[in-house]
């Protein structure tokens, strides 16, 4: 299965990282990645495969949430049917 995470916030140091080792942890692959600075705003969206992650998809999120907060960012998981669903015209 594969998902969408998007990551916003104030810029800092260590986004990418953080977020990338909460993945692997987990076993969760990032497939492709684009992210940008606007102003002091960071803003990213990753494309990843959940397929060899053997965590629940809600414990996943709520790490994910956590591990955004820590850093005082927001960070989301959503699937990928779903993320597609939404944004279809």
């Amino acid at each position: 299965m594969k998902a969408i995470v998007t990551v916003t916030g104030k810029d800092k140091t260590g986004i990418i990282a953080g977020v990338s080792a909460a993945l692997s942890t987990h076993d969760v692959n990032i497939l492709d990645i684009s992210q940008t600075v606007l102003q002091d705003y960071f803003a990213m969206i990753m494309l990843v495969d959940l397929s060899a992650s053997k965590t629940p998809f809600n414990e996943l999120s709520d790490t994910l949430a956590g591990e955004g907060k820590q850093m005082s960012m927001d960070v989301r998981i959503m699937r990928e049917e779903i993320f597609d669903a939404m944004h279809r015209v």
